[in-house]
């Protein structure tokens, strides 16, 4: 095995499949490895490329063969599939995962430390509490709908829908009424959750400089702030903004050929977490525009003029997101409105 230059590591729970190869590519070995054989098998070997799907358990496996001295590359796993041959099994996965590795135009996912993978689970926590809020809101209103008690969507409306439930003078039947109440308890616990999570944000947003400085631009709040500074990757990774918003997905896919462009809908690839608050951020500046009125001849005055309310929106997303990308490579804050031309 001396002579292997990039290994093809393809993860999982218990059984993993390495695949390794030499500078010209030919398969060196392949071998089949059990959860407690990784690291044993790795530190046998001199210092090689180690390439792995960016998948769970991705960023913990590339710091602990990252430590004994190897060189960690996290590929897509959109960006291997095409290396696969014919029949999909972890050995053809492995060796699909080393071809794709030695690739020179590759693109590659960095590792996260511990620190920025602890940092993330407060924004998946909280997305996983609000789409749960959301889905108790749509089944209570239901319910409801059923008896002929009509209310609004919006979780503005939320108080409603509970006076409902608790009025005992309306003609809700009390078998029902009673089920209910569950899920307005339901309701408040995790109302009292999202809220617990939004107080330690803004807790971190007044310690990050990062964040402070990333809420001077319109339309990114303090949640936004903060998720960007956890969850992007280095400034470094990308060459200029537009780069950015394309990993975010706030740009059109395209299905261009014989010299014609033809662009279709938003990607929606890369980090979404981060797309979603970004686009919802537009939307409170688009509204604010809206009712206000923008800056005659500026960019979203001109956009408003000539473009869907959600092309507008997406369209500005993809704006404050090279604006991110500046102020996380370059320092300093945002002075200029956004609306400007």
């Amino acid at each position: 095995m001396k002579n292997v230059s990039t290994i093809g590591l393809d993860l999982s729970k218990h059984v993993f499949q390495a695949n390794g190869a030499d500078k010209s590519g030919a398969v060196v070995f392949r071998k089949k490895l059990r959860r407690q054989q990784v690291l044993p098998f790795f530190a046998t070997l001199p210092p090689c490329t180690v390439a792995m799907e960016a998948c769970a358990g991705s960023h913990y496996w590339g710091r602990e063969i990252g430590k004994l001295g190897h060189s960690i590359k996290l590929i897509a796993p959109a960006y291997v599939k095409p290396f696969v041959k014919r029949q999909k099994n972890d050995a053809s996965d492995a060796e699909a995962i080393s071809e794709a590795a030695q690739r020179p135009t590759m693109r590659f996912v960095s590792v996260k430390s511990e620190e920025a993978q602890a940092a993330a689970i407060v924004f998946r926590t909280r997305d996983l509490l609000v789409r749960q809020r959301t889905q108790t809101i749509n089944a209570l209103r239901g319910h409801l709908a059923e008896f002929g008690m009509i209310i609004a969507k919006g979780p503005q409306h939320l108080s409603k829908l509970i006076a409902m439930v608790g009025d005992p003078t309306s003609h809700l039947p009390e078998a029902a009424r009673s089920i209910l109440a569950l899920l307005v308890e339901q309701l408040r616990a995790l109302e009292e959750r999202v809220t617990r999570l939004d107080r330690e944000i803004a807790g971190r947003a007044k310690e990050d400089k990062v964040a402070r400085r990333l809420m001077t631009i319109p339309g990114i709040g303090v949640v936004t702030a903060v998720a960007l500074a956890a969850l992007a990757p280095s400034p470094e990774t990308f060459k200029r903004g537009r780069d950015f918003a394309a990993w975010l997905g706030l740009t059109p896919l395209q299905r261009s050929t014989g010299g014609k462009e033809r662009l279709g809908r938003t990607s929606r690839m890369g980090e979404r977490t981060l797309r979603r608050l970004l686009i919802i951020g537009a939307s409170s500046v688009a509204a604010w525009t809206a009712r206000k009125g923008a800056l005659a001849g500026s960019w979203l005055d001109r956009m408003l003029r000539r473009k869907p309310p959600m092309l507008v929106r997406v369209a500005l997303a993809n704006k404050m997101a090279r604006v991110a990308w500046a102020l996380l490579a370059n320092g300093g804050v945002y002075r200029t409105p956004i609306v400007a031309a």
